[in-house]
């Protein structure tokens, strides 16, 4: 869009559902995190023209090269995730969570011969046991304050404990009993390790006990009328609530697990993967495969967790993928054994969630990948390289002279031989041209081939012999929606009908294809390429060939050829679900005493036609409004 940044993402592109978005630069660095109700709506306002942009906004948009989102179950966890975001990737563009420098983490040195409990902004000493990051410097110091009551182990720096040691005297802490004081022997090394260790626990466990203890001395001393203890032990509360408060929670605090979404189609495969640990998410990973075979989504999930867990990343006791593969309990082992090895215990579970937060955040993934693989299609098919190619490859595999540059596919549906209906679809220069799509109502047909037939028959009895648009100024637009589109009185309709193609392609195999080689062969037309793709493996069929050509499963060229059958088919299949809605309904409407209302209650009632027609007279005159007369009526006549 002019005015914008060349890279902005089509509006379609972006899901509308809540999630957490992240701006990225050439180099890959997280400049930007964000959150929103509706990722559309909200990056929307990032791509208005630079000049109306605030100058901030404007230079980070500038300084950007792509932008990614994640969507999220509800607003909720776009919040969480944000802040989750913001202290692992420290964008240079986020301010309202950021203190001075980074986020502060709460170090307890284990790795030291006298371990030590600090604040710091850095995690980089060896052996030290980090929690956090916080947001609040001054909860953290109280917290800690309060904690070395009960674990009064050193907070003191190197250069004040070895002060001591010389002069024997212990630091202020140490007289007040925060510090158990091993600098003068108070205390063996071994046991202030000890008091260390069981610091660390606390902190790891979210232990409730002394939170519960501190409250009831707050009690305590209100119902004493002690309110200056009450209002110390309040303020003490609520700073150790603070710090071992959890950021983007999501499951219970004991939960550790991977969850896998996985979506794919034919050629694909879109992977998103959540890591959570001690119930909130620690980090998002995706990625995208092609599929060189036609893989169930059990035999998928096991080659993504090969993939997954291969490097130096430990598996979580628990997994959650979308399906579980048929070796599941080998699996398993396989991950347990990794697990051992880098983790040196642990038994690893694969299970699928049925319900509960669980089964809502596997749903939240799934969702996810839907859309990574949503985006990467449409991109794919957008590239024009990747389409060129695609033309080019088509070409070859066919033996065709030019490359097709304008490709009509035709799909047939109907239901139980009723309502038989076929679609038209239109790809030029690899992209699609709905407003030359048409479709086209068949009244009597013995089987598919006939239908085929017939279609292309009356497509190609309005080709222009000319093999030319005939007047393509000023032409109306066809519109893919409306009905008989194929008119001969329309004439500006048929101008854009006679267009003429290089190459027709018919969904199925190779009765499909001999139908539609009689059909051209009738029409007399010899110079325009036909092929069939058969829908179980993926294969193309021409005219006259005992086997079919098989293209690369991850060609650009299958994925076009794919790309538009697919579209064929959903037009078809929309077109044919209104015929039969319309149907029923023109019947009913027909009916004495039959309004537009009853029909709607009748529809309502039983959920769908098929439940309608096999329901006896006593079922529908338990509709509201319809009696046992016209229940009688109904059913007499759905039975014609």
């Amino acid at each position: 869009m002019s005015g914008t940044v060349s890279w902005r993402p089509k509006a379609g592109e972006i899901p509308q559902q809540p999630g957490v978005y992240r701006f990225r630069d050439q180099n890959q660095r997280v400049l930007y995190v964000g959150k929103a109700k509706n990722l559309r709506s909200r990056l929307s306002n990032y791509f208005q023209p630079l000049r109306s942009l605030h100058e901030r906004t404007r230079r980070m948009v500038l300084t950007a090269a792509s932008v990614e989102w994640t969507v999220v179950g509800t607003e909720f966890e776009a919040l969480s995730l944000e802040f989750t975001w913001i202290k692992e990737f420290d964008p240079p563009f986020n301010v309202q969570f950021k203190d001075d420098k980074s986020y502060p983490y709460l170090a307890i040195t284990l790795g030291d011969d006298v371990p030590r409990v600090l604040v710091t902004r850095h995690k980089t000493m060896k052996g030290a046991r980090y929690f956090g990051p916080y947001t609040k410097v001054w909860a953290i110091r109280e917290t800690v304050d309060l904690m070395l009551k009960a674990f009064p182990m050193r907070s003191c720096s190197d250069a004040t404990y070895k002060r001591a040691e010389q002069t024997g005297r212990p630091c202020l802490l140490g007289d007040i009993g925060k510090c158990a004081a091993p600098c003068v022997k108070r205390i063996t090394k071994e046991d202030h390790k000890s008091i260390a260790l069981d610091f660390a626990s606390f902190m790891a466990g979210n232990d409730s006990r002394y939170i519960t203890d501190v409250r009831k001395k707050m009690m305590a001393a209100a119902e004493t009328q002690d309110y200056e203890s009450a209002a110390r032990y309040r303020d003490q509360l609520g700073a150790l609530e603070t710090a071992l408060s959890k950021s983007a929670v999501v499951l219970a605090e004991d939960v550790d697990a991977d969850v896998f979404g996985i979506a794919h189609d034919e050629l694909a495969a879109a992977v998103q993967q959540f890591t959570v640990r001690g119930g909130r998410i620690r980090g998002v990973r995706s990625w995208v495969v092609d599929k060189e075979l036609d893989l169930a989504l059990g035999e998928l999930v096991e080659l993504v967790l090969q993939n997954a867990y291969e490097d130096e990343l430990v598996p979580p006791r628990q997994i959650v993928v979308p399906e579980l593969p048929e070796d599941v309990k080998e699996l398993e082992v396989w991950l347990s054994g990794i697990r051992s090895g880098r983790d040196g215990n642990g038994k690893v579970g694969l299970r699928v969630a049925q319900r509960g937060d669980l089964a809502a955040l596997a749903q939240t993934v799934e969702t996810n990948a839907k859309n990574a693989l949503m985006l990467y299609k449409t991109r794919r098919s957008g590239d024009f390289t990747a389409r060129s190619q695609a033309l080019a490859d088509i070409q070859d595999a066919l033996g065709m002279p030019d490359a097709p540059l304008r490709m009509e596919c035709y799909d047939v549906s109907h239901l139980s031989g009723t309502n038989i209906v076929a679609s038209m679809v239109v790809f030029e220069d690899g992209l699609p041209r709905k407003d030359q799509y048409r479709r086209f109502s068949i009244p009597e047909s013995t089987d598919d081939t006939e239908s085929i037939y017939q279609t292309l028959s009356r497509r190609l009895a309005y080709l222009d012999p000319t093999g030319s648009e005939s007047d393509p100024e000023g032409t109306e637009a066809a519109d893919p929606t409306t009905d008989d589109i194929v008119d001969p009185a329309a004439e500006t309709r048929r101008q854009k009908f006679a267009y003429r193609p290089n190459l027709l392609i018919v969904d199925g195999g190779q009765p499909q294809v001999a139908a539609a080689k009689r059909a051209l062969e009738d029409a007399g037309i010899t110079d325009i390429h036909l092929c069939g793709i058969a829908k179980r493996l993926e294969e193309i069929w021409l005219p006259d060939s005992d086997y079919p050509v098989i293209l690369p499963r991850n060609s650009d060229a299958l994925f076009m050829i794919q790309r538009i059958r697919d579209e064929a088919h959903r037009f078809a299949i929309t077109y044919q679900r209104q015929r039969r809605k319309k149907d029923v309904s023109s019947q009913l409407g027909e009916i004495p005493g039959l309004g537009p209302a009853r029909v709607k209650e009748l529809l309502r009632h039983f959920g769908s036609v098929t439940q309608l027609r096999t329901a006896d007279q006593t079922a529908i005159a338990e509709v509201q409004g319809i009696g046992p007369t016209l229940a009688q009526t109904i059913y007499e006549r759905l039975r014609q």
